[in-house]
């Protein structure tokens, strides 16, 4: 397990509620929260990732690097984690805070057009905190499915929400859902969702 003691270290106490407020003012529908989120939050939901597989994992929506940070204070070498965040100021901001991640610009929504020649990579995990309840399910459903296309066997998608319900219903055949109790140390409390593959799904993809 790498030591990323002098990455944390230099990291400091950086606090991400000044520029996510500044950023809240200007978008609040598209940031799709009313805090950063928690420490205990973030950690729920590096440790349920499937990130003890081998290969790269993918986090979406990192925003200002709080569950970046989480994944590597578990121990995740930076080398495997790609973030891609679309607000520019926050992916600017997340260069400078871990430049040995790597950090790209772009659409989450659009992986084919966001990983350019990495499109057809195989990741352990995806990491996911992008607000999309508004969406129709039926345009969730069809997101997802396309994320479990990218994932390597035994891998799994997480997500960060403030729902009661699964903010994706699962696909019978493609993927199941299931979440954590709910982490009262946020604001507001919220679970981890947690995104499984079938396995006829997972064994035709692989």
């Amino acid at each position: 397990m790498p030591d990323n003691s002098h990455i944390l270290a230099r990291d400091g106490k950086n606090g991400d509620f000044g520029p996510f407020f500044a950023n809240w003012i200007r978008h609040p529908i598209a940031m799709g929260a009313v805090a950063p989120s928690s420490k205990a939050y973030c950690r729920k939901m590096v440790d349920k990732a499937s990130t003890e597989l081998d290969g790269p994992i993918l986090e979406l929506g990192p925003g200002l690097g709080a569950v970046t940070r989480a994944l590597l204070e578990k121990g995740v070498d930076p080398a495997r984690i790609t973030s891609i965040e679309y607000e520019p100021k926050f992916a600017d901001a997340l260069k400078r805070r871990f430049p040995e991640i790597t950090v790209i610009q772009g659409n989450g929504f659009d992986l084919d057009a966001t990983l350019g020649e990495r499109r057809d990579e195989k990741f352990a995990a995806i990491l996911f905190a992008i607000p999309i309840v508004s969406e129709k399910a039926e345009w969730r459903q069809t997101l997802f499915r396309d994320y479990f296309s990218r994932l390597r066997s035994g891998g799994n998608i997480t997500q960060l929400s403030y729902m009661w319900t699964p903010p994706v219903p699962a696909v019978p055949g493609v993927f199941s859902v299931s979440s954590t109790d709910i982490v009262w140390n946020n604001i507001p409390p919220a679970r981890v969702w947690i995104y499984e593959p079938d396995l006829a799904f997972s064994e035709i993809d692989a």
